[in-house]
């Protein structure tokens, strides 16, 4: 099992005395309520899941991260992970002092703020995602930040709650389950999706060679035309109940917004993957993306510029539904003809559910397609 990023699993979280005490010294802070996306940010860093983060990115480590990929202390890193807040919200809040985090009316979290700062939103949009159009969601919800940034360690106190907590796992537990369960090698699996043929082909195509796969969807805020979660949930659940040994897969979610930025984000996946105690991690076509923002093989090449990322990339490329052959297949394995084939196309499977029709069985299992046609919308709006 690898090492964590940074080398150790980080855990900002309270034993029981601990936590008593916290919630009575956070009644007595300024306090800064915080949305979902925040909320679950905190979450990944008490529990190691951000590793080697410990808090909120300082002025320092968003410049070496942005023009370096790396962190201050050279390990690599692709993703700002930033806390903003209003001009008047910083201008109560004295560095060197520890505030709390709300959420839902709750606290959070305790935050101890090391440096409150301003940075260039251009700036960061371009180097994060590549581009200023505001047609990239990332670039929009960049823009659409508070102007001042806060700086520092935090301590979780509360956990926040999801409909889908039942399937929750942390690091620490992951690991521990994948060494019940004899797994030296471990692939993970990044989705925002319901499972489709394709996907079930690269997950069992590295089961061939590795102990098991470790399912991790995205639960969170997504764009519109998204898969809303609980309906990704039920696909995987009716999969897996079908189509899998028990013993080769888990699932467990993984809170967090995407930002959609492409080669950098694959980056960034593959080492929250490691840190659940992963070897390795697929990376399909366009992995991250969205629009024509990024070439489709644009995340696994910059896998390249990461030798030492401590996670192997295992990159699927072309693959397809052959009627001749009558599977799934790629282009080193079939010989036959391009009107043999049936693509696996995200958008024209989302046209076809959104329409109440069921995918064809060489796109996705019945069973699977079932589950989603019976929500009257499975899709973000």
């Amino acid at each position: 099992m690898p090492t964590p990023h940074g080398g150790k699993l980080v855990s900002r979280t309270l034993t029981k005395q601990e936590r008593k005490r916290a919630l009575e010294t956070a009644s007595s802070l300024e306090k800064l309520n915080v949305p979902p996306a925040i909320a679950s940010d905190a979450e990944n860093i008490a529990k190691g899941v951000f590793s080697p983060l410990e808090g909120f990115m300082t002025r320092e480590q968003l410049e070496t991260v942005l023009h370096l990929m790396r962190l201050p202390d050279d390990t690599a890193w692709t993703m700002p992970i930033l806390l903003d807040v209003s001009k008047e919200k910083a201008e109560k809040l004295d560095e060197g002092d520890d505030f709390t985090l709300y959420h839902n009316n709750q606290p959070l979290a305790l935050l101890h703020l090391e440096e409150k700062y301003t940075f260039d939103k251009d700036e960061l949009a371009k180097r994060t995602f590549g581009t200023l159009d505001l047609a990239h969601p990332g670039v929009t919800m960049i823009r659409n930040l508070g102007p001042t940034f806060l700086g520092g360690k935090i301590t979780l106190i509360n956990e926040p709650k999801t409909p889908y907590d039942k399937y929750k796992l942390e690091p620490m537990e992951t690991r521990i389950l994948f060494e019940e369960k004899g797994w030296k090698t471990v692939v993970g699996f990044q989705t925002r999706n319901p499972p489709h043929l394709g996907h079930e082909y690269v997950q069992k195509t590295a089961l061939a060679f590795v102990d098991g796969v470790f399912v991790n969807p995205v639960i969170g805020k997504k764009k519109k035309g998204d898969f809303k979660d609980n309906v990704i949930l039920e696909a995987y659940n009716t999969l897996m109940k079908n189509y899998y040994l028990k013993e080769s897969i888990v699932m467990s979610i993984l809170p967090f917004e995407m930002r959609y930025a492409g080669p950098k984000e694959a980056i960034f996946h593959a080492i929250v993957r490691k840190n659940f105690g992963c070897t390795h991690f697929i990376v399909g076509r366009d992995h991250a993306g969205v629009g024509n923002f990024y070439g489709p093989y644009d995340a696994q090449r910059i896998f390249e510029n990461f030798p030492d990322l401590g996670i192997s990339p295992l990159f699927f490329k072309s693959f397809f539904h052959c009627n001749r052959c009558g599977s799934v297949t790629n282009d080193k394995a079939c010989p036959h003809d391009e009107k043999d084939h049936t693509n696996f196309s995200g958008t024209k499977i989302r046209k076809m559910l959104s329409q109440g029709q069921i995918p064809p069985k060489e796109l996705m299992r019945p069973e699977v397609a079932d589950v989603i046609t019976r929500h009257v919308n499975p899709f973000v709006e």
